[in-house]
């Protein structure tokens, strides 16, 4: 077996930490003192530099300008923006606009696709049905109306919802199937209500009421909503790991300076303990999540279908990046409260990737409906 990555997804992550290099995770307000948003927008200079470095077309093919590459390249990149808390949509943008590749029609890709390549048009995901416990695909209902689709419905925590051009929203037909609607931001027959994240971004809840979309933009291909969502899962892992591994060096280097009894943190056995359990949460979530993203781009067969090793990817990620922050905290002591050092943003940053993965115990239930339904052998 060869785990190395490939040059091109080498190259893609080698190009993501040139970008995001100047990013400072506290260039805007802290969401501890901060009423309501943090800021109005997505960092929109750091979008261009996103887009001049091709790093928003990694998944399209080349007749739409984009590289060609996969899932695992784009978790590389993810994975990297998540260690600056970069404010972008990569990864709710990259993945509507690759499921629009894979599974839309001519006229929505000639539409979209390239726009959305130089970061022109911008998407985002209504993934957290009406409650964000409930299956978003449920939320939403969507019936024929002549050659146009009618929504009803609401989808909450949007992300992006204010600054995206379109919002991929998932609904459930008459006939239980999943379908996925391309809807405009101020589209008629929708309103957007704010929401603010534990991050301190603007998200919104989306109500759709009798909100009619041309059949052009509705995606109706079977398996598409599956895909989508273990993409934008994925990818959310790979921002949990990201995140994890920067505030996991912070706590290393903060305990290799601070000292009490005349020796540095770092050398007494119960701090090197704790930080030695967190790296192997780390490297937990790192295996599991190249071993997902692989399935879903290979679509290579396993023992289980790819939503095991995804469900699998999800429980690692959920509770590793939460025990990665609390040990950061507990290592820090006051410090790692002080609004003057990033630390405390980290932690709300990872606490929203918990909320938005799910509780471990929820994708363990669904890792064992799957076992119980595929003999092992």
């Amino acid at each position: 077996m060869d785990f190395t990555f490939t040059e091109e997804q080498q190259a893609a992550a080698e190009a993501a930490r040139g970008v995001f290099s100047g990013v400072a995770p506290d260039g805007v307000p802290s969401p501890a003192f901060t009423r309501g948003p943090v800021a109005d927008d997505f960092d929109r200079a750091l979008w261009a530099r996103l887009a001049d470095a091709d790093l928003l077309s990694l998944l399209l093919d080349e007749e739409h300008g984009g590289a060609g590459l996969d899932a695992v390249a784009l978790c590389l990149v993810l994975r990297e923006s998540a260690k600056v808390l970069a404010r972008v949509p990569l990864l709710e943008s990259s993945a509507a606009a690759a499921a629009v590749q894979a599974f839309g029609g001519p006229e929505a890709k000639s539409a979209l696709l390239t726009r959305a390549g130089r970061g022109e048009t911008v998407l985002t995901v209504a993934a957290h049905g009406r409650t964000g416990h409930d299956a978003p695909e449920l939320a939403v209902t969507a019936r024929r109306d002549g050659s146009a689709w009618v929504l009803d419905g609401v989808q909450t925590a949007v992300p992006w919802a204010y600054d995206a051009d379109l919002v991929v929203v998932p609904a459930h037909t008459g006939d239980d199937r999943s379908v996925l609607a391309l809807v405009p931001r101020g589209h008629e027959g929708t309103s957007l209500a704010e929401q603010t994240s534990t991050t301190g971004e603007r998200l919104g809840e989306l109500r759709l009421d009798s909100a009619r979309v041309p059949g052009r933009d509705v995606i109706t291909a079977d398996g598409a909503w599956d895909w989508l969502r273990g993409l934008l899962t994925t990818g959310t892992c790979a921002l949990a790991l990201g995140l994890g591994e920067r505030v996991l060096r912070m706590t290393s280097d903060y305990a290799g300076q601070r000292s009490q009894f005349g020796h540095p943190i770092a050398t007494f056995q119960a701090v090197a303990v704790q930080a030695a359990d967190r790296y192997i949460d780390l490297r937990a979530m790192e295996v599991t999540l190249w071993q997902a993203a692989w399935r879903l781009d290979s679509g290579t067969p396993g023992a289980l279908p790819a939503s095991g090793d995804i469900a699998v990817a999800k429980i690692w990620a959920s509770e590793g990046v939460r025990r990665v922050v609390q040990t950061a905290q507990h290592l820090h002591g006051g410090f790692g409260a002080d609004i003057d050092y990033p630390l405390h943003r980290y932690h709300a940053w990872a606490k929203h990737l918990e909320l938005s993965l799910g509780p471990a115990a929820a994708h363990e239930e669904a890792l064992g409906d799957l076992l119980a339904a595929h003999t092992l052998s």
